[in-house]
Order: structure tokens, then sequence, then C-alpha cells
């Protein structure tokens, strides 16, 4: 019997996407237990933005937040999104670094790490998939990730082609990243069917969103076409610039006769647990509108779902969401002018904000971001196509030329350790929290202060009170 087997993704990319990943532990750690009977190939929880989050919003330890998760799904495989060399921040790390945060990982509770480049350039995933073969167990699984987007330089054969390379490379398993929700039918059948001829039986598996509203059919016609495992987000976290529905595709495949290993009846009693939690966020405009509608323009402007509601936010924050539409018309030219880079973090965030700014500012590039700088000086990697020769100029000089090498092979090992704990003295009590000051200095040691006053001021009431 086929079998197509499930991702579910509302501990991570389903909230990302809706609410700009501000979901707490505290709003769903009960229902883990249940989810860990729901026969998922995969949960997705951990990685993307909510590292981030947890620090800067949320005040909570990423590292415990995985704890917590591994210690209530014992059953159920965890997997993480890994941006490669970048880590879960916004530029390239140090290869000793990266080796470090994959072994953090998998100690605290990861089984799958989804790596990928933004730029598809995959000199910046060997020390990641390295370290995950390295530090893995039996149960950890290497999977190499493809950021899906169409331009004039993106084919299904360029497309085959880094697949198989991903295989020569040793990942056990692929995927296509479909961050705007743009891959048609016609594209999944095509793009399904040359890769599996081309890997034979490497599994496959399809990542897309409802931005555009293509979600349901392209995933329907991946099925037809041999793919192996899709994302799914519980039906109250899905659509819009979500996953689709897990329920509504267990359905489907249970006509078709194709096994799936969810039980019907867990993965309803998870959706009906994560309505109130939804609602909530409803009510307190945290999830907007507009993040949860079908926007067909997308197919235009190729932007992913996280992105649209990071945008939306920082538009609100700045009073300026009379200005969306213009900014969103911007983004497709921002992103020709770079190269066709495909709109996945950190390039989507870049592209995002620099066309927000040109818009705001109201002169075209007249203020450039540092992270736009960098991507033009070769940092990030080698652009999909030319980049604009005229941006190109004014932000290198006259005959500049970007590096063409990994940019961490320029500098010393050890250093970012040296300087974490340096900087951290005793409010760093592991080597969890060294790594989460490296990836986010500010935001880190705000929350180790705050977790220092918060035990002393404990300690003081407990004497108090004895």
């Amino acid at each position: 019997m086929r079998k197509v087997q499930f991702t579910e993704t509302v501990l991570r990319d389903a909230n990302q996407s809706l609410m700009a990943t501000r979901l707490p532990y505290s709003d769903y750690g009960d229902i883990l237990p249940v989810m860990d009977q729901a026969g998922y190939y995969s949960v997705e929880c951990w990685g993307g933005a909510t590292f981030d989050s947890c620090l800067r919003y949320l005040n909570e330890d990423p590292w415990e937040r995985l704890r917590n998760i591994r210690k209530n799904m014992p059953n159920t495989r965890l997997q993480m999104l890994l941006r490669g060399q970048n880590l879960l921040g916004y530029k390239h790390y140090h290869d000793d670094v990266v080796e470090k945060f994959v072994e953090l990982s998998i100690r605290n509770g990861i089984d799958i790490i989804r790596i990928f480049d933004a730029l598809n350039d995959f000199r910046n995933l060997g020390t990641a998939l390295d370290a995950t073969k390295k530090y893995g167990t039996e149960r950890t699984i290497a999977s190499g990730c493809i950021s899906y987007t169409q331009s004039p330089v993106h084919t299904v054969d360029k497309y085959v082609e880094m697949c198989k390379e991903l295989v020569r490379m040793g990942f056990d398993t692929l995927c296509l990243k479909d961050m705007a929700g743009t891959m048609s039918p016609f594209e999944a059948e095509h793009l399904i069917k040359g890769i599996k001829d081309a890997v034979g039986d490497v599994p496959v598996i399809l990542h897309t969103h409802c931005t555009t509203g293509m979600a349901y059919m392209t995933l329907t016609k991946a099925i037809e076409s041999g793919v192996d495992v899709i994302d799914t987000a519980t039906s109250c976290f899905s659509n819009g610039t979500s996953q689709a529905a897990t329920e509504t595709m267990f359905y489907a495949c249970q006509q078709y006769g194709i096994e799936t290993g969810l039980n019907e009846k867990i993965i309803n009693q998870v959706n009906d647990f994560f309505k109130p939690v939804k609602q909530k966020y409803i009510d307190t405009g945290l999830i907007n509108p507009k993040s949860m509608a079908t926007d067909s323009q997308a197919l235009v402007y190729k932007v992913p779902g996280g992105m649209l509601s990071n945008m939306i936010a920082n538009l609100k924050d700045m009073n300026a969401m009379d200005r969306f539409d213009e900014a969103l018309v911007e983004i497709p030219a921002v992103r020709k002018d770079l190269g066709y880079p495909p709109l996945v973090t950190p390039l989507s965030q870049m592209v995002g904000n620099q066309a927000v700014t040109n818009v705001l500012v109201g002169e075209r590039y007249k203020n450039i971001s540092n992270e736009v700088k960098n991507y033009f000086r070769g940092e990030y990697g080698i652009a999909p196509a030319p980049v604009d020769r005229a941006l190109e100029e004014k932000i290198l000089g006259a005959g500049g030329k970007p590096v063409d090498c990994r940019i961490e092979d320029s500098r010393r090992t050890g250093e970012d350790f040296i300087k974490a704990r340096e900087a951290l003295g005793e409010l760093a009590e592991s080597e969890e929290d060294v790594m989460s000051y490296i990836c986010f200095p500010a935001q880190a040691e705000k929350f180790l202060q705050n977790r220092k006053a918060e035990r002393e001021k404990k300690a003081a009431y407990t004497i108090v009170e004895m």
C-alpha cells in the first residue's frame, strides 16, 4: 500500500507564519503527550525563528523549551530547521560554532535537522551535515533542504541537479521548501517525478504554504507523483500564510487508500486543543486577518508567510500600514536587484526590510542595510543570478568584487566562545547559555540577567517566609 507521512508544524512554522512565532510553551505544553500518540513522521518544534522569539519576546530559554518538548514527546521525532552556516541568526558563524550548535541540539532532543542555505549555496551546508553525522544517534536524520523559488534562473533541471548533489553530500532525505506557497500543481508534478527518477529510494519531502491558495492542489499532485512526506498544520492553525490542514490531507489520503500512520481521533483532539489558543490571539490582534487570508498576488511577489506576518508587524509598529501595498510591490524589484535570491530567512528579512525602507524613505537605496551590504560583499554566498551593477558599485565601490569563498574560512576558531564566556561571566551556567549569547548577544544577555534576578528574588522571598 502506498504510504505518505506527515510532519506537523503547529509548534514552529504554522505559528511563525500566522503570529510571528509568538506562541509560548505554556500555551501548548499540556497537549504534547497527546500529540506524541498521533503517529506523525515528525513534529517540527524548534529552529527557524523560535530561538530568537523565545529570548526576544517570550522570556523563555529555547533550550529548556526543547528539553520540555522532548520529555513530553519521547516517541515522536522532533525536528528543527537550521539555516546552515547561519544557524538561527542572520550572519555566518565559524565552523566550530556550527558544530557545537548541532551537537547541543541533538543532545537536548532534536532527531531531524532540516538544513538549508538561503542562496542554495551548498558550501554552507557541509559543516552542519558533518556535525549531524558525527553527533547523531540511530534516530538522527540529516535532511537536505532546497529553498524553492521561481525566477528566470530557477528550472526543474536545476533543482534535480541540486537534489543529486545533496544525495552525493550524504543527506538522508531531501526537502523542497516552498516558503512562499507559489509552487503550482504542474510544477510539483514535474519536480517530484524528476527528483524521484534521479535519486531513487531517498525520501522526498514537500513543504509549502497556503498563501496563494495553491497548497492543497500542489500537495495532491505531489502525492500522485511520489512524494514521501508532506508538511501540514493542525487545521485551526492552517491556511492563510500557514500550511495545509493536517486533518484535511489525512481524509483525502484515506479516501485514496493511502496509508498515513496517523490516528484520526488523536489529530482531531490536537486540533480541538489549539482552537481556543488561536482564538485568544485573534482577539488580542496578534494574529492579523491578512495572515489568515489567501493572497494570489504572492504568485507575483513570492512573499513567504513568515516574511509577510513580520512585515505587517513591523509596519504596524511604525504606524505605516497604509504603505503596505507599496512595500509589497517593491519586494520583487529589490529581489531582482539582488540576483533573484529565494525569499527565505535571512534573505527574506533583508529583502523585505530594504523594500520597506525604500518606500518609507521615498528614494530607492538611499539607506542600505548592513545586511544587504554584506550580501553584496559575498558574505552570504553566491547570488543565483547577476546582481544590479549600479547598486553593486554603490556598495563595493568602482571595480569592487565580492569575496568568493566561505567567509568563515578567514577567521580563527575559538574566538566566539572565548569572547562569549568573558562577556557573560557568572551569568553563563551551561554551554547552551554561551551558545545563546553567540547567536543573539543582546537578547541572550538580557534573558540571562532576568533569570538571575528572578532567582535572587525568589530566594529572598523564601528566606523571608522561613
